[in-house]
């Protein structure tokens, strides 16, 4: 008997190796994602300039930041922007000023591909090989209303769809975004159709909860990595164990002995994995 829904995980067509350089861009569940990476010894960059929740905010960040990553993550939280109503610039943080000043907005199914399709093309033309992963946040926007939270997700996973013209759904005068090097990752998808139990929330009832977050870092894991990056990563996890223990008595000669131990095993493995 099945006791839940599996959602199914289509191979990336790439894989992510030891170390690899990567980007993160987008909601809070970017930084997350992202932070599990930097744990693990990944050259990850996680929001930059803050966190960004819409696909225009996104494209800003792309724009601002020059780095060259073979792999970039980003994810859609929310197709509200805010407008500053005496330029009509969209802002990417109200920076805590009056919310008179601001005008909100929500964005179209295809000016959120728009602003997305103008991201992709600008990572590509920095680094033509770079492997783009686009995801929606599983995570609510309470102060939405429920339902205006899932129009917003809506729009979010048919402007993902547009872009990568599964319905053939871009307009006649644009230039279908080539497929290789773009996927999609269903970690909205996995928190709502599999771990699908109030468990798998935060005390706010809206965040994922570390153990969801560890289950989708798993899967992660389990797709999108090469053997040699899961090998790293059964090495690396005793070491980070070792840097975080903590001693009873940090100044006896058993504790140097132990520290100077896990960093000639740090040396180690960072020779192996440069």
């Amino acid at each position: 008997m099945e006791f839940r829904t599996v959602v199914d995980i289509k191979d990336p067509g790439f894989r992510i190796e030891p170390r690899e350089e990567m980007l993160f861009v987008g909601s809070c569940f970017a930084d997350s994602i992202g932070q599990r990476f930097i744990e693990n010894q990944f050259r990850a960059v996680v929001n930059p300039y803050g966190t960004m929740y819409n696909p225009a905010s996104v494209l800003h960040t792309i724009e601002r930041y020059d780095g060259k990553p073979r792999v970039v993550f980003i994810t859609l939280g929310t197709n509200h922007i805010y407008r500053l109503k005496e330029t009509g610039e969209i802002v990417d943080n109200c920076r805590k000023q009056p919310a008179a000043l601001f005008q909100e907005e929500q964005l179209t199914v295809e000016e959120c591909s728009g602003f997305l399709r103008s991201a992709v093309s600008l990572l590509r033309s920095r680094r033509p090989d770079v492997q783009i992963v686009l995801t929606v946040s599983p995570i609510r926007y309470r102060k939405y209303g429920y339902h205006e939270s899932q129009l917003s997700k809506a729009t979010l996973l048919l402007s993902v769809d547009k872009l990568l013209d599964h319905k053939g759904l871009h307009n006649n005068n644009e230039a279908p975004v080539p497929q290789s090097r773009l996927i999609y990752f269903p970690s909205y998808e996995i928190l709502m159709d599999e771990l699908r139990d109030y468990r798998f929330y935060a005390d706010d009832m809206l965040h994922p909860s570390s153990q969801a977050v560890e289950y989708i870092w798993q899967q992660l894991v389990t797709h999108y990595f090469s053997d040699s990056a899961r090998l790293f990563l059964k090495e690396w996890a005793p070491l980070k164990a070792a840097i975080n223990h903590r001693p009873f008595n940090p100044d006896s000669d058993e504790y140097r002995q132990f520290q100077k131990e896990t960093q000639a095993k740090i040396d180690s493995l960072l020779r192996r994995y440069p």
